[in-house]
């Protein structure tokens, strides 16, 4: 989670919403990301979305079972639903999102039985970090 708070810095620094992500398989990081759907004019550019296009180009596969995803903040609905489709194992996230979280504040889809894979969730990771990473963005923003 200390790496991906490092890569949340990446974001703010490029006048992001400070998030970080990065997917891990056996112990070792192949894929790494931070928001910017401002700097490259996408809406799907997500730190989970970044991070998870990366390490399937490397494993030159786009399911990536077996794998954790840290991140900085709850995934959204979107990132949720790319994580499903990637089949990653795990997801490990430092602050709860209450607003738009779907990794269980707002949504669940994670852990739907309804969708063809489920992830394990651990929430409150370095949460404090986390959490006041975003809240001193905002705050600078108002």
């Amino acid at each position: 989670m200390r790496r991906a708070l490092e890569l949340a810095r990446h974001a703010e620094e490029a006048g992001e919403v400070p998030v970080g992500a990065l997917v891990v398989l056996n112990d070792e990081i192949i894929g790494e990301g931070w928001n910017q759907p401002i700097v490259v004019h996408d809406p799907t550019a997500h730190a989970e979305i970044v991070a998870l296009r990366a390490a399937a180009t490397r494993m030159k596969n786009y399911r990536l079972t077996d794998t954790t995803l840290y991140v900085t903040l709850e995934p959204c609905a979107m990132c949720a639903g790319a994580i499903v489709q990637a089949r990653v194992a795990r997801v490990v996230y430092g602050a709860a999102d209450p607003k738009a979280g779907a990794a269980g504040s707002v949504f669940n889809l994670l852990e739907s039985p309804a969708l063809n894979h489920r992830a394990q969730i651990t929430g409150g990771v370095l949460a404090e970090d986390c959490g006041q990473s975003l809240k001193a963005f905002f705050q600078a923003r108002r």
